[in-house]
């Protein structure tokens, strides 16, 4: 309701040029990096929408991987913005964006949690925050609070794959049965996937049928 009523005193503009009438206008939601055609099982950027040969060799602990876009230029801004500026508009905008190219329809979005000491000094999760608004659009349940994370992790910024991986290694749990669900796990940015992997991982514990690993957008 709150959102509507926002709607109505501050009227949508294209964030990029600035044209009346909605988030993005035609021309420019044209020219956004969209991440297709991608690989299907980790969503890496290529030239076909086939399974890479990294994902048919070793799959990944979820079923398929999808993102919107590359983190590129405009999104990449726009990310940033929410998720070092706390400019909050940015997940209702990413939230309009993402709703009507979804992959699926899942019975239920787990937003990659934070740990409890990182939201308090940040006061949101922007994870959760662009799910709120995609449940919002789209009808699927959303649960914030589902998906636990036990320990603080170190920063995934500059460290390799294998790195990421014994980083996050036992981080999350799953505080609900998931038997027989149909999950997507959203995030902001996958890089190498590791964050996913492990919530993926606990969601698979947890019971989980189908697990699909989403985000606004992926790096090359």
């Amino acid at each position: 309701m709150v959102d509507g009523w926002l709607d109505l005193i501050f009227p949508s503009a294209c964030a990029w040029c600035g044209a009346p009438g909605s988030d993005a206008c035609a021309d420019c939601r044209a020219g956004l990096p969209w991440n297709d055609p991608a690989c299907p099982g980790c969503a890496r950027p290529q030239v076909h929408g086939e399974r890479c040969g990294h994902c048919a060799a070793k799959p990944p602990p979820f079923d398929a991987a999808w993102t919107a876009f590359r983190l590129e230029v405009p999104v990449r801004q726009g990310i940033h913005r929410l998720k070092y500026r706390g400019q909050l508009i940015e997940a209702a905008r990413l939230g309009r964006l993402l709703a009507p190219c979804l992959p699926s329809r899942p019975d239920l979005i787990l937003p990659v949690p934070l740990h409890r000491w990182r939201l308090a000094w940040r006061g949101y999760n922007q994870a959760g925050e662009v799910a709120r608004h995609l449940g919002r659009l789209t009808g699927i349940p959303v649960d914030p609070r589902a998906a636990r994370r036990l320990r603080p992790t170190p920063d995934q910024i500059g460290l390799t794959a294998v790195e990421r991986r014994r980083n996050l290694r036992g981080a999350f749990h799953i505080s609900k049965p998931l038997d027989g669900l149909h999950v997507a796990l959203l995030d902001d940015v996958m890089t190498t996937g590791a964050t996913l992997s492990e919530l993926a991982r606990a969601c698979r514990k947890a019971g989980a049928a189908r697990i699909e690993a989403w985000a606004v957008a992926r790096t090359a």
